[in-house]
This record gives C-alpha cells, sequence and structure tokens, in this order.
C-alpha cells in the first residue's frame, strides 16, 4: 500500500463516519422516528431528558462490551479504539442535531419522505465505507460485522437482525416506562428493513473499486471485508 492509497483509505473511512452521523441525524429530522440502530439511545434520552449524544456513546459502549464478549481475546484492541472513536462520533452527531434545522412539522409529507430516503442511504453508505476500510468501524457498525461473522451471515443481513432486535427493544422500553411507544416511527420501520439492504447493494456494486483504490485488493484476492457466509 502506497501512500496515495494511504490517504484514499484514511479519507474513505472519515468521510463514512461523516456520512453516517448525517444519515442517523437526518433520520431524526423526518418525525418518523429514528434509525434503529440509536433508537434505544434516543427513547431513553426522550424518556428522562437526557442529552442524546452522550446516550448514543453509552449504547456504543454496551456494544463493544458484546464485542468482545463474541469476540473473545480477537480483535481486543480493535475494539477498544472504537470507543474513543464512538465518542468522538456522538459529538458529530450533536452537531449535525444542532447545525441542521428542518421542521418536519411545517413540510408536506412528500418532503418528509424524501428526506427519509435520504438518511436511509447515508446510513447505509456511511456504515459500508467504515466497516470496509478494515479501521475500527462506529460501533454500531462494529457489533454488526461481529454478530455476522459469528452467525456467519454477509453484513447486510447482519444489519437488518440488529435493526429488529432494536426496535423491538425500545418498544418495550417505552412501553414499560411511559406506557407508549417512543422514538419509533415509521421511518424506523422503514430504515429497519432498507438500510441493509443500501449496504448489501453498496458492497455488492463498489467494495471492489473501492478497496483497490484504498489498496486493500492485491495480487486479485480481496483483504476488504466480505461476506461472513461466503468464509
Amino acid at each position: 500500500m502506497n501512500g496515495q492509497q494511504k490517504i484514499i483509505r484514511y479519507g474513505l473511512y472519515i468521510l463514512g463516519l461523516l456520512i453516517l452521523a448525517l444519515g442517523l441525524t437526518l433520520n431524526t429530522k423526518t418525525g418518523m422516528g429514528v434509525s434503529p440502530i440509536i433508537s434505544i439511545a434516543y427513547s431513553v434520552s426522550l424518556l428522562w431528558n437526557l442529552n442524546f449524544g452522550d446516550m448514543t456513546f453509552l449504547l456504543y459502549l454496551v456494544c463493544v462490551a458484546v464485542e468482545i464478549a463474541l469476540q473473545r481475546k480477537q480483535n481486543l484492541v480493535r475494539n477498544l479504539v472504537q470507543i474513543p472513536i464512538s465518542l468522538v462520533f456522538s459529538r458529530v452527531l450533536n452537531l449535525y442535531d444542532a447545525v441542521i434545522v428542518y421542521d418536519c412539522t411545517k413540510q408536506p409529507l412528500v418532503m418528509n419522505l424524501l428526506l427519509l430516503a435520504v438518511a436511509m442511504i447515508c446510513t447505509g453508505v456511511g456504515a459500508a465505507l467504515t466497516v470496509q476500510m478494515q479501521f475500527p468501524p462506529n460501533l454500531g457498525d462494529g457489533i454488526v460485522a461481529a454478530i455476522g461473522m459469528a452467525i456467519g451471515k454477509e453484513q447486510g443481513i447482519a444489519k437488518n437482525m440488529v435493526d429488529a432486535c432494536c426496535v423491538v427493544s425500545t418498544c418495550i422500553l417505552g412501553l414499560v416506562v411511559a406506557g407508549k411507544i417512543v422514538g419509533i416511527g415509521l421511518g424506523t420501520v422503514l430504515a429497519m428493513i432498507c438500510v441493509g439492504r443500501v449496504i448489501s447493494l453498496f458492497n455488492g456494486t463498489l467494495r471492489v473499486p473501492l478497496c483497490t483504490a484504498a489498496g486493500l485488493i492485491e495480487k486479485g484476492e480481496s483483504l476488504c471485508e466480505v461476506p461472513a457466509a461466503s468464509r
């Protein structure tokens, strides 16, 4: 891997994190619920009037504990490095939330649905990029990759499964604490279905050329993340 390829790799990784944070933030702006992976943190922040970014960071700490449990001593350093990365990521979420001014109640339904579509695309593309660049991913996507490897499923399928678990957990939390579902809406359900498919489509079409540009494919053999089922 030469210097230019390293720059491309770092650049794509940082770009992926920024795109992912944008997608998660835009999802909350639609007024149709939040992205499944952060629905638990979002509902906790609403139910107890806590900072959304801080609750997201705490959720990610739980994710890294699950990763370590699944992989045991494998990738221990890589998993622990995700903690400071996710701390920065949660600050970016707060920044995006502050600077993106959008009132869904003043917009027509079609505009909110269009924003939701953009949010889901950004979330899927950002998640795929951060994982494929083979740096420690955002913890929300690191747990997806770890579970996918553990059960022998590719990243997109694992994402769908994790999202479904997050949505069910959020619904239960809201019903127990507030007697109603909090933070879950049409956007959450659509994201639960569609983001995993965006990841699969992205990986199927752009994984090889992007990994080649980043120097992660050498002598015809991909060193990028490949579908776990094919390992």
